[in-house]
């Protein structure tokens, strides 16, 4: 009996839409497809798109979710910044690599702020999903300033971070944004796949 009604709950939230979400997730679709060719347009559809889901999270009771979003709008302008040099200049930023170290101190970190939020987040009855909530916004935040310096290896991070908000978003009936990061997941292995032959082919050119 559970089975029918959870189709029909989620068939009554996507035709529900809200035409918002559905344009907030379009310009996110967007924002990736143009990152995977280094382009500066990733930014703005980013901006936009975030700026949406600001407002959409906060009346959705996921708060940590809204503030990450309001987040992502202060990092597009850092992006775009970063990004606006053309590619062939020396001055441009490149894609690169972190050595091991780097990473695991980037895991432990993000790991203590997760437990240190979440717990804070439960104690207050902040949010529906308080440690997923604070582990997805954490790890976000931090993974996007990875993106923003062109670091390989933030496609990897972003398909952890993606599977955790598939769940997250499941459980609190954002339906349409699941289907998202869905794509989003595919998008980051073809993400990785591009950066690292750029970065393979400078690797050659430089010897």
């Amino acid at each position: 009996m559970e089975t029918p009604n959870l189709f029909a709950d989620v068939l009554a939230s996507i035709l529900a839409l809200s035409g918002w979400e559905a344009l907030a997730t379009l310009l996110g679709i967007g924002y990736i497809l143009f990152a995977i060719k280094q382009s500066i347009w990733a930014w703005p559809c980013a901006f936009f798109s975030t700026f949406i889901y600001t407002l959409l999270f906060w009346d959705g009771q996921l708060p940590l979710q809204s503030v990450l979003n309001a987040y992502y709008l202060v990092m597009a302008i850092y992006g775009f910044w970063l990004w606006k040099k053309p590619i062939q200049s020396d001055k441009a930023i490149h894609v690169h690599t972190k050595p091991i170290a780097f990473h695991l101190g980037f895991l432990v970190i993000g790991t203590i702020l997760t437990v240190t939020i979440g717990f804070y987040m439960q104690q207050g009855d902040y949010s529906r999903a308080p440690f997923l909530d604070a582990g997805v916004m954490v790890f976000s935040v931090m993974n996007t300033y990875l993106m923003a310096r062109k670091v390989l290896e933030n496609w990897l991070y972003w398909l952890v971070i993606n599977s955790a908000a598939i769940v997250l978003y499941w459980q609190s009936g954002f339906y349409f944004t699941i289907l998202m990061f869905i794509l989003y997941f595919g998008l980051a292995i073809a993400g990785y796949r591009a950066w690292r032959q750029d970065w393979i082919t400078r690797q050659i050119a430089h010897g």
